[in-house]
Formats: C-alpha cells, structure tokens, sequence
C-alpha cells in the first residue's frame, strides 16, 4: 500500500504542473467553419490557343472518370472565359434532347428540356481500358475536342489512384469510330 501512497503524489505534482503551464483559457473562437478534410481536386482541360490547358477544379463527388468528365462538359466558368478558356465540346445546356417538341398533356407543344452531360456521354471504366462512349446528339468531335476528354480521364485517374498506371482511354465518337488517346497532348498545368 506504502507504494500506491508515494507513486501517487509525483502523479498529483505532474498534473498541477501541466494545469498551471501559463496558457490561458479561451472561450470559443469563431473562425470559420467546421473542419470538413481534403475536398479533391480534379484537372478538367480547356482551350486556349489551340492547345490544352489543364484547369484545377475541386469536386466534392468521388474521384472517377465519370465525375470528371461531366465537370469538363460544364465549360469553363465565367473568370475562366474572360481568360481566353474555352472548350470545343458542346455544352449540354445548349443542346436540345429531342430534336421535335413534344406534346403536353393538354394538347400542346413543349419546348425539349435541356440535355445534361448524362445523356451525352456513356462512360465505361472496365479492368483493361476506360471507354468514354458520346451521344449521336454531339456530332463529330474535333481531335482536339477528344483530347479534351482522353486528358481529363487520364488526369481523374491518376487522382484516385495516384502511383497507379492510367488505364488507355478510348472514345467512340457519333459515327460509331473508336479514337485511342494517349494523353501525348496532356500538360500538367
């Protein structure tokens, strides 16, 4: 017993040294908000000067393929404009879902709603390869419009499995032609 009595006072001596270590208390301090981790960040690429130019974008999405390419078919922003970006893909907003208007309910005619990036591009990540299949509603694609697609698919994998080799990106264009990239044209930014 003699040992737990003297073992306990160096413990009680060890404790009140570090209470009284000369930091004050403080209340709660506003500064911003709760600490939520790392918010990933994807390279979607654009167009400027005919070449590509690899654009930081944060996602709050998990990293994939699919996630990136739909951030790419947003276009750039409005600061990202004013820089010269732009992007030789269609945007979805602008394309229509059906080329007719069809009928309300009442009898009469709607406008087509408005296409998203989900009904234009089919992406495909398999074992082997990542096929990126696009909309007949796209038409024929620029090579560097392609690129645009294989370089942000490229870059989207190697964010989620950074060390790991990217898998070959294809795209299939509207005229059913596979286009093989291999991400030649790709800068880091």
């Amino acid at each position: 017993m003699r040992a737990v009595r003297r073992a306990v006072p160096p413990a009680v001596a060890a404790l009140f040294a570090l209470a009284s270590c000369g930091i004050p208390t403080t209340g709660v301090v506003e500064a911003g908000g709760p600490a939520s981790g790392v918010v990933p960040t994807i390279r979607v690429y654009f167009v400027a000067d005919d070449t590509l130019v690899a654009i930081p974008r944060q996602t709050v999405a998990p990293v994939d393929v699919e996630s990136a390419v739909e951030v790419l078919f947003e276009g750039p922003t409005s600061p990202e404009r004013a820089k010269r970006l732009t992007t030789l893909l269609p945007l979805p907003a602008l394309l229509p879902t059906a080329a007719a208007p069809a009928p309300a309910t009442d009898g009469a005619f709607e406008a087509p709603q408005e296409a998203v990036a989900a009904d234009l591009v089919k992406v495909v990540a398999q074992d082997d390869r990542v096929s990126i299949e696009l909309s007949p509603a796209l038409g024929k694609l620029p090579g560097l419009a392609v690129d645009q697609l294989v370089c942000t698919a490229l870059g989207a994998q190697r964010v989620a499995a950074p060390g790991a080799e990217p898998l070959p990106v294809t795209v299939t264009g509207a005229d059913g032609r596979p286009a093989k990239g291999t991400g030649a044209s790709c800068s880091d930014g």
